[in-house]
């Protein structure tokens, strides 16, 4: 897959819903994800599909989502960004915030090999 389809069919399944497929479908094997701040108990970096898929349902785990709109491809080269904008409840503190986030992808072989996810504190 190029770039441009790879990035195309995670918009596709992030707009579904469908987050573990997109990571089951398109991330490699040693797929490094980078978080703008370490998650509880984590670090802000971790490598593997399977640390991902972790986060991945830790994160559904702990929020209740109200809506999501998701915004891209922006394409360049092997790399594209998408704006990812949540509006949720935190399920432990009961606190519901809007999440405005734009993730870096890089693609090698036809897979997502580095997620960066870039928003303010």
């Amino acid at each position: 897959m190029t770039t441009q389809e790879v990035a195309e069919k995670l918009v596709a399944y992030c707009t579904e819903g469908q987050a573990l497929q997109a990571i089951e479908e398109l991330y490699s094997q040693d797929i490094v994800s980078v978080e703008a701040m370490a998650m509880p108990g984590g670090s802000r970096e971790m490598s593997g599909k399977e640390a991902v898929v972790g986060k991945a349902n830790w994160w559904m785990s702990e929020h209740e989502v109200h809506s999501a709109k998701v915004e891209g491809p922006l394409v360049s080269g092997n790399r594209f960004c998408v704006r990812f904008v949540y509006d949720v409840t935190n399920k432990p503190s009961g606190r519901r915030i809007v999440m405005d986030e734009l993730a870096v992808y890089k693609v090698a072989d036809g897979q997502i090999v580095h997620e960066e996810f870039m928003y303010g504190a």
